[in-house]
This record gives C-alpha cells, structure tokens and sequence, in this order.
C-alpha cells in the first residue's frame, strides 16, 4: 500500500481516513483528504475527474450513491463527471456496461467510486475515503468488477448478518447526512483542486 504526503503539511495521509458526518469540519476534513489524494495523481487544469455513484433507489441503505449521483448533477461550482444518479443508477445489472463507457469516453479520467456499505455499529454514519479500487457488491456477495483509482463509502448500517434485510431497513435521514456531507465534500475538493492550479 502506497502512502500519500499531504504537500501543504507534509504529513502522510493513512489509506483510508474515516470521517463522521456528526463532526461539525466533516466536509473541510473531507476535501482537504480527497484533494491531496488526487493531487497525487498528478491532475492538471484539464484533468478528467469522474465519480462513479453506485446503487439503486430500490434499498434505502444502498441508494447513497444514486443520491450523491443526483445532488452532483444539480450542483454548481464542480467539475467531476458523475454516472450514477437517481433517474440513471450505476448498479449491478449495468456495472460492466458504464464502466466500458467510462472508458472509452473518458480514457485518462481518474475514477472515484462512490458507494453505500455495511459496517461495525461504531462506524455508522461515517464516510470513509481511500486508495484503491472498490468493489461493489461485496457486503451482500455479489461478484462484481472493481471501481475506480479511488473510493469513497458511505457506512449505512450494521453488517454481518442478513445484509440484503439490513439495507431494506436503513433509515433514509442518515443515508441522507451521507449524501450531503459527500456531495458538499466532492464540490469544496474540486473547490480545493481548483485553486492550487
């Protein structure tokens, strides 16, 4: 596993960074990590950003992606491609066929995957941000293909026991908090980007 320098303080950034939606700098956390993340990958002016939403609105718990999808494209002040809204979810059945358009369309775009997942009951309502690929699917053991250069997960629910019924019962208002504190973390990173280049 690599590790990440944040340049503006020189401290090195763990793999993964695990912020609760509950602390009042969530999203300036959020954009700080995120920001030198990509920054590692050497983006430019004209760097393509994409963010891959994964979900459906048909589970409370794993809409968090299709919802961050459709706040991402009613935003301003971005500029991340999304896939994976609402109106057009990014889920298992069109997985392989979005990522083949992602990469014909955007070849050099630096992927962000963005998913909802189960974890320790200490965790809930956390976002966590990392290196690396996703893998959707996995919390309910679906072999799916990996996602992105970077992830970034929304912690819905419990997970360990009957996960298809634990994302049916998920409450919306902390799906929601998710979505938010994501979708204002991705618009204050590009922010971020957008002013050191």
């Amino acid at each position: 596993m690599s590790v990440i320098m944040n340049t503006m303080t020189q401290t090195a950034l763990p793999p993964k960074t695990r912020i609760s939606a509950e602390d009042p700098l969530a999203v300036d956390i959020f954009s700080k990590d995120l920001a030198v993340r990509l920054m590692e990958y050497g983006i430019s002016e004209g760097s393509e950003l994409v963010v891959v939403c994964i979900g459906t609105d048909r589970s409370t718990g794993d809409c968090l992606g299709p919802l961050v999808g459709s706040k991402m494209a009613s935003s301003q002040g971005h500029n991340f491609v999304v896939y994976g809204t609402l109106d057009e979810p990014v889920h298992a059945s069109n997985l392989n066929d979005k990522l083949n358009e992602i990469s014909i369309n955007h070849p050099k775009g630096v992927v962000i995957a963005i998913d909802a997942c189960l974890g320790h009951l200490e965790n809930v309502g956390c976002v966590n941000i990392g290196d690396g690929s996703l893998q959707p699917g996995a919390g309910v053991h679906k072999s799916l293909p990996a996602v992105g250069q970077l992830h970034i997960t929304g912690i819905v629910n419990v997970g360990g026991f009957m996960e298809y019924l634990v994302l049916q019962n998920t409450r919306l208002n902390l799906v929601m908090k998710l979505a938010n504190l994501i979708t204002e973390g991705l618009v204050m990173t590009s922010q971020r980007i957008s002013n050191k280049l």
